[in-house]
């Protein structure tokens, strides 16, 4: 959970300046790419995660 957050904060900062710096789009393409690649790792870890249970 702290890396999924972590990769969403990263991604958001690396979105903002590529949108406000000029000359810096690369940054926003490099945001959008991570976004989607954090969306995807969640939704495996979210579909995955469901199956262990702890035994006493």
């Amino acid at each position: 959970m702290v890396l999924f957050l972590f990769l969403l904060l990263l991604a958001m900062v690396l979105g903002i300046i590529g949108a406000v710096a000029h000359g810096l789009l690369y940054l926003l393409i490099i945001a959008i790419a991570l976004f989607i690649a954090d969306l995807t790792y969640a939704g495996l870890r979210l579909r995955r995660g469901t199956g262990r249970h702890a035994v006493r």
